[in-house]
């Protein structure tokens, strides 16, 4: 169950780490915009707000490939510790967007998934 778990949160890093590149570098295109629902006008405006997010997103996915490793190389408390605080804050975030913004359900769903099933399948194997 721990590997699947490291997997699934490999995965959760991979899709931040996607999330990353489209608030931080393609956040004005016209792709981007149709994936967050922006106008152009908006887009323009929260520039720098979607820059510094982004940015956010790619710490995380850090943080969790730093836990994996660990894990991977032996130090397993160190890297659970790591890849929980990683999948822990991509899935609170989901949370907090679903919470304030209902219509944003997808957006929630897609970002918190993957985390989600990572924390159970990491939970079930750390503990059995």
């Amino acid at each position: 169950m721990v590997i699947a778990g490291l997997i699934v949160a490999g995965l959760a890093a991979l899709l931040h780490v996607y999330i990353f590149v489209m608030e931080s570098f393609t956040w004005t295109s016209p792709r981007t915009r149709a994936v967050f629902g922006t106008t152009a006008e908006e887009a323009e405006t929260t520039r720098l707000l979607a820059f510094n997010q982004g940015f956010y997103n790619l710490f995380l996915a850090i943080v969790t490939a730093c836990g994996i490793i660990a894990v991977l190389l032996g130090a397993r408390a160190v890297g659970a510790a790591l890849v929980f605080a990683g999948i822990g804050s991509m899935l609170a975030a989901a949370v907090v967007l679903i919470a304030a913004a209902p219509d944003k359900a997808r957006a929630a769903v897609t970002q918190g998934a993957l985390p989600l099933v990572a924390v159970l399948l990491l939970v079930v194997g750390l503990i059995f």
